[in-house]
């Protein structure tokens, strides 16, 4: 290769987004809540692979979905000729893994995973060809209690993410025969009304008609608001899951709305159905949905087991903690090591693992490749990191054996620097955090102290 000619620079995969340093503070502050939330019910977390043998997606999402029919990304294994696909969600992954491996022998589970999910579809804000999903599943709960419980858990999340911007809206689906009853007089309504049927209602008409009620065409919200509603289908067993559900949301004062269009996008589901919907996102409003899936073990030749869960969408998440005012969280230390000479960067490297055995976060200057940089563009940089406090380290201090500390944060910062005994820093440092993490005042951002008692 001659030495004038560019090499190619090779770009990410469209809708497949990187998340950079500074976007990834949002991320932790996300994902460390809801382990917390999640934690506090009870459910243990599970990680399956993302690659799936493909029939696990077409048999336990349904055929005839879209998810199935076309935005999956399947593959042939060349080494050995294996149907694969990257999981496009990870019930179907959760509920094989759990047969795969007996998890419910010795009783009902709670469990709960994050990670990515893979769907080729046109790329647009809050829906990316690679996302990432938090979901819980609990398997083995047949009551109605279970659907109310996973939902107050979603209540608590919004609340402990300060998100005040999040509604319920709520809905059965019924039993396989009540929907089979519903889909009959379905089919005959919207064949009476065949001309208004959009091409896309059209090809679901016989395939997966419930499917229809979730048109987002304008024109055919009419017909759609009059057509035969399932929950008028409804036998006694479900009519009192569905009743029992919403007591329980009543009692705890959690607002919903019954939406008798509410359908599920996989075949699996049946009884509740539910999804968490805001208007703050333009068309990718729902940031949350689930239901109950009480045949999905059956459909994987497992013995029956009643289950139930959601999943939701940490992109769109984020994106409204963003217009909540979360998006200034920093990924921030609590010292910065400042240094110049060889026994001060000896001494540094001590005192930063002194600090870190302590519980402290702790940044250490490191040579660019400039060199090392003058006391003052390091300072630059201590500034930079969001530290709580600098500690400088140079020739003067090495040889008497001190450091200087110095606060970032304060008012008076001119001013506001003290010596202190090398041997003592550690200690002094530690009170100086430790008292400002109990005097709110002084910290604005409650996630930048990290002292582990």
């Amino acid at each position: 290769m001659s030495e004038d000619k560019k090499v190619e620079k090779i770009s990410g995969i469209k809708g497949m987004n990187d998340v950079l340093p500074e976007q990834a503070a949002l991320w932790e502050l996300f994902e460390n809540t809801v382990q917390s939330v999640l934690k506090s019910y009870g459910f243990q977390q599970m990680r399956t692979p993302i690659v799936e043998a493909t029939p696990l997606f077409a048999r336990g999402l349904g055929a005839v979905t879209d998810i199935v029919e076309k935005e999956m990304y399947s593959f042939e294994d060349a080494m050995n000729g294996d149907k694969l696909t990257l999981r496009p969600e990870n019930t179907a992954g959760i509920v094989r893994a759990a047969l795969e491996h007996n998890i419910t022998y010795e009783g009902p589970k709670r469990v709960w995973y994050n990670g990515p999910m893979f769907r080729h579809e046109k790329p647009q804000r809050g829906r990316y060809r690679q996302f990432h999903q938090v979901g819980a599943e609990a398997l083995g709960f047949a009551g109605p209690d279970i659907d109310a419980e996973l939902i107050a858990m979603c209540q608590r999340l919004w609340d402990d993410l300060g998100l005040t911007n999040v509604r319920l809206e709520l809905n059965s689906i019924g039993d396989a025969a009540e929907r089979n009853q519903h889909r009959a007089e379905l089919i005959a309504y919207f064949e009476q009304h065949k001309e208004q049927l959009d091409a896309e209602a059209q090809r679901r008409l016989y395939t997966n008609p419930l499917r229809i009620l979730d048109t987002k065409n304008p024109a055919m919200q009419d017909l759609v608001n009059n057509a035969p509603k399932l929950l008028d289908f409804l036998g006694e067993e479900s009519k009192a899951h569905f009743e029992g559900v919403q007591k329980i949301l009543r009692h705890n004062s959690i607002p919903f709305t019954i939406n008798p269009r509410l359908v599920r996008g996989m075949d699996y589901y049946n009884r509740t159905v539910f999804e968490w919907v805001t208007d703050e996102l333009g068309a990718q409003g729902t940031v949350c949905a689930g239901g109950r899936y009480d045949t999905l073990f059956t459909i994987f030749g497992g013995k029956h087991t009643p289950a139930c869960g959601f999943a939701m969408g940490v992109e769109r998440l984020l994106e409204l903690m963003k217009l909540n005012g979360d998006a200034e969280v920093t990924n921030s230390c609590d010292v910065y090591l400042v240094h110049q000479g060889e026994q001060a960067q000896m001494q540094s490297f001590v005192l930063g693992e002194r600090l870190r055995d302590a519980g402290l976060d702790v940044v250490l200057h490191c040579a660019s490749a400039t060199g090392i940089g003058s006391f003052k563009s390091q300072m630059k940089k201590a500034d930079a990191s969001g530290a709580a406090f600098a500690v400088i380290i140079g020739e003067d201090e090495a040889a008497a054996e001190t450091v200087t500390v110095k606060s970032m944060r304060s008012d008076d910062f001119a001013n506001n620097q003290t010596s202190v005994p090398f041997d003592t820093a550690v200690d002094y440092l530690v009170d100086q955090i430790v008292g400002a993490d109990h005097d709110e005042s002084q910290c604005d951002n409650p996630n930048h102290i990290h002292i582990h008692h």
